[in-house]
């Protein structure tokens, strides 16, 4: 090593670790980095094969409001309507769902589980809630219920913004 990259790697460590503590004021670079341990848990939970975070969240909203339409299944995740047509084929294709027509408007498509969809959803869940419960082991559950509560809140906030 030259003396030039040890001075710059000098530099640069000091330099890094001045932008993380600032970074780590921001509620926005936490939750990032937050969401980044959860992803990768809740992949290595469910196992590398099995339903994405983003396919687990549209098929508990199947299961839990069958007959949803494609339309109310993005706004409740937040998604547009066309990013949510590949998460719909996936979960059709692994025969977790059908689609019917809407009685009264043809163009509309209903979302309903299937039986084997109802079954992976319940082996899922409890997947993910075994994962939650590891991963937030260190707070309390009065943390807990105060954590899910402010990111609601935020998340409400944002929704209607």
């Amino acid at each position: 090593m030259t003396p030039q990259q040890s001075a710059s790697d000098h530099n640069s460590d000091d330099d890094d670790t001045h932008a993380i503590s600032d970074l780590e004021q921001f509620v926005g670079y936490n939750l990032k980095r937050a969401y980044v341990i959860l992803q990768a848990d809740f992949r290595n939970a469910l196992g590398q094969d099995s339903l994405a975070p983003r396919v687990f969240s549209a098929l508990s909203l199947v299961v839990q409001f069958p007959h949803i339409t494609q339309s109310k299944l993005a706004r409740r995740l937040g998604i547009e309507r066309s990013g949510l047509v590949a998460i719909v084929d996936q979960l059709e294709g692994l025969g977790y769902l059908s689609r019917d027509t809407v009685p009264g408007d043809r163009r509309v498509q209903a979302l309903v589980p299937t039986d084997l969809g109802r079954e992976a959803y319940a082996d899922a869940l409890a997947t993910v809630r075994a994962h939650e419960r590891a991963l937030l082991a260190d707070l309390t559950k009065e943390e807990q219920r105060t954590l899910i509560s402010l990111l609601r809140r935020i998340r409400v906030k944002g929704e209607v913004s």
